[in-house]
């Protein structure tokens, strides 16, 4: 049998279903259990295929410190790249790491580590704890994480957090695909006020600064 075979008849399997429920549990439940006293949180997302000589692992490192230093903690997905530069910058480093086929290595300045089973429990855990996202350049999970939180904002699922882009050069093509979508009625004007694109990392910080929750220190 083909394996696409399989999974798809595993996946009716009821047996397996009542397994899986009980695994969502434990994803959730270790999550708010681990994170439940954390200040408010600032989630960092971007590349994990980059290292620390790459332009924007230093820039996340500084974005990072600068967010701790103002009493922040710091949410990666626990592995390379910016999610190990925005740990290493972090006072208080949390990763969100995910069981895959060929294991990720969590980044050794991870303090507070969870492991998920599932990708939806991770997102949902980030944003729960989240006042601000950041998002450096990166690949389709980058992309993902970013869709998903444009999407819960815009359709009032979520709170309004401020969410910036590092890196003006690399997403001018995204903000000419979205320019695009608002050209066909696909998105709205007002969907533009969602998000900073910048290359100053002070105008970041300091946007996310006074659009969110700010910690008391």
């Amino acid at each position: 049998m083909k394996d696409f075979q399989k999974e798809f008849l595993d996946n009716r399997n009821i047996e397996k279903d009542i397994w899986r429920i009980f695994k969502m549990m434990s994803d959730f439940t270790d999550a708010f259990d681990e994170l439940e006293n954390i200040p408010p949180a600032i989630s960092i997302f971007g590349s994990a295929r980059i290292d620390e000589n790459n332009k924007y692992y230093k820039k996340t490192l500084k974005i990072s410190k600068k967010l701790s230093q103002k009493g922040y903690a710091i949410i990666t997905g626990g592995g390379p790249g910016i999610m190990e530069a925005a740990n290493k910058g972090a006072d208080i480093s949390i990763g969100l790491n995910i069981k895959l086929p060929h294991e990720q290595k969590t980044n050794p300045y991870v303090k507070t580590k969870l492991e998920f089973d599932y990708f939806f429990t991770r997102k949902v855990t980030f944003l729960k704890y989240s006042v601000g996202i950041i998002i450096m350049p990166g690949g389709f999970g980058t992309l993902d994480e970013l869709s998903e939180v444009l999407t819960l904002i815009q359709t009032n699922k979520m709170s309004k957090i401020p969410v910036a882009f590092y890196g003006k050069e690399f997403f001018e093509p995204l903000l000419k695909f979205y320019k695009n979508m608002l050209k066909e009625k696909m998105i709205e004007e007002k969907d533009f006020e969602l998000f900073l694109i910048s290359d100053d990392i002070d105008e970041i910080v300091d946007y996310i600064y006074n659009n969110s929750i700010q910690p008391i220190i």
